[in-house]
């Protein structure tokens, strides 16, 4: 079965042109934000979890023939144990990669408005050095 693309196959580029583009949940929604934020954390879990496993893939690599780390008696368990320690740095957002991608997937906050400033009044002088006041 031939599973490529054709172009016979694709829809007239004018189709794409009048699809409306998919709409950005608002900033309100608690229902997204708690599925954004669970999804950001369980990505950092696999990324910590992945460089874990990298890391203890290489020190496996660098040991001599003799040392305790090349032997993969405990591997399962040391696997295990990992998964659950990236589990808890990526609850504590240690290494801020869930923060990260919640700050792209979710607008900022409207900053809160103060006072407007009056750029034309001015409330204490301006003492230039050549024209200072006498006395």
């Amino acid at each position: 079965m031939d599973t490529r693309l054709h172009a016979a196959s694709l829809p007239p580029a004018a189709a794409l042109e009048d699809t409306p583009a998919p709409s950005v949940a608002p900033a309100d929604d608690a229902a997204y934000r708690k599925k954004a934020e669970q999804a950001a954390v369980k990505f950092e879990s696999f990324f910590i979890g992945h460089m874990l496993k990298q890391m203890r893939s290489s020190t496996k690599e660098m040991a001599g023939e003799d040392s305790i780390y090349k032997d993969s008696i405990n591997s399962d368990m040391l696997d295990m144990a990992d998964g659950l320690v990236a589990d808890q740095l990526a609850g504590q957002r240690a290494f801020g990669v869930a923060d990260a991608i919640l700050r792209q997937l979710m607008p900022a906050p409207a900053a809160p408005r103060g006072p407007a400033l009056d750029l034309n009044s001015q409330t204490t002088p301006v003492v230039d050095a050549k024209n200072k006041p006498q006395a």
